[in-house]
């Protein structure tokens, strides 16, 4: 309405105020004397301090959203964005561009998540140095389900974060990533995936009858590539704020105050209050999630993997092992597991001692 109108044309001439004259453009030109409703100078003054003393770098909105929380600010996005923007501190944004459509996102919570790794100087304290960041989000409510910082994008690190997410919330109907090794065989560079080689994280989500989805294309991670440009943007100076030189100490926070704050930011309610998750039920995930390789029995009954030799004990109805094509599992917690079929050959700890005082099918002493 006229009212709205004449709101918008106090407000620019506010602005126009605070740009040519600095501070004594928030003064009432009539009677000389600030006004009763303009924003008290000592208030600016410490909004402007706070920028440039601890939140440097932060964007408008995240610097309202902390200052808000943190410091007691109870001036609204508008006026604190006028008074940066009028210091110098933060540049006004240009327009936008041309207009483009979003994939519609989809209707339930657990339909589809989306899972990437983003590398970057996270910590910017620890100069030099850069992790990988592995973040989930639902793509029917935006909500960052799962982000911790990794070495790199390992299948270790991507499991880790698809078990997490299962545990908390059950088994998601369909995983959307791009077409890292990790993720999918790809006979020709740039092409078509292979359904049938699966990958170890392929296999995995194939036994919870996750539906796993490629990316072809940059536009179709948008959801995620858009999660990393936040991340990068809000993580590193929250980070870089509170003194974290750490992963420890990074993933702690991430877990303990960043996702709750910027879930109650950014989520919103999905277009069907029903969501797609499956209960886990009595699914055994150390069963579901880790990483096989095939080995051959030596003469004396070992097997090598990683660097580290795993001794089979004797096995109940057989005189030797040796020979015997096994399988070695390399779960989660770090520890091993030697199958052949359904047998358990073997459980060993992450440096190769065995877990058990008799192996699992060995013959009983006489």
């Amino acid at each position: 309405g006229l009212g709205d109108v004449y709101k918008r044309q106090g407000l620019r001439r506010i602005r126009q105020r605070m740009e040519q004259f600095g501070y004594e453009g928030l003064v009432d030109m009539r009677r000389g004397r600030p006004s009763p409703r303009r924003t008290p100078v000592a208030e600016i003054e410490r909004i402007l301090e706070l920028y440039r003393e601890k939140y440097r770098g932060f964007n408008v909105r995240h610097f309202h959203q902390t200052v808000r929380r943190e410091d007691g600010v109870k001036l609204s996005y508008s006026c604190v964005k006028q008074i940066l923007q009028g210091a110098g501190l933060v540049k006004k944004r240009r327009s936008r561009g041309r207009h483009r459509m979003r994939r519609p996102r989809k209707a339930c919570f657990g339909e589809m998540l989306h899972l990437d790794g983003s590398l970057h100087a996270w910590l910017t304290l620890v100069p030099g140095e850069k992790q990988t960041l592995i973040q989930v989000v639902d793509d029917a409510t935006s909500q960052l389900l799962y982000a911790q910082l990794w070495q790199g994008e390992t299948t270790q690190a991507v499991m880790t974060a698809m078990r997490e997410v299962v545990e908390e919330h059950g088994i998601p109907q369909s995983l959307y990533t791009d077409r890292a090794s990790w993720a999918f065989e790809t006979p020709k560079a740039g092409g078509k995936v292979d359904k049938v080689r699966l990958t170890q994280v392929g296999e995995a989500l194939a036994r919870l009858g996750v539906e796993h989805i490629p990316s072809y294309s940059p536009q179709g991670r948008g959801r995620s590539e858009r999660m990393n440009r936040t991340l990068q943007d809000r993580l590193v100076n929250e980070l870089r704020v509170v003194g974290v030189t750490t992963v420890a100490a990074a993933n702690a926070y991430l877990r303990e105050r960043y996702l709750p704050t910027h879930n109650e930011e950014f989520v919103r309610p999905a277009a069907d209050s029903t969501p797609a998750f499956v209960d886990l039920g009595d699914v055994d995930l150390d069963e579901v999630f880790f990483e096989e390789v095939q080995r051959k029995v030596g003469k004396d009954n070992p097997v090598s993997v990683e660097g580290l030799r795993l001794q089979i004990g004797k096995q109940a109805g057989r005189r030797t092992c040796a020979g015997l094509a096994v399988h070695i599992r390399r779960h989660l917690d770090g520890h091993y597991t030697i199958r052949r079929g359904t047998q358990l050959f073997g459980l060993y700890e992450g440096d190769g001692r065995s877990r058990l005082t008799t192996t699992p099918g060995a013959a009983r002493p006489k």
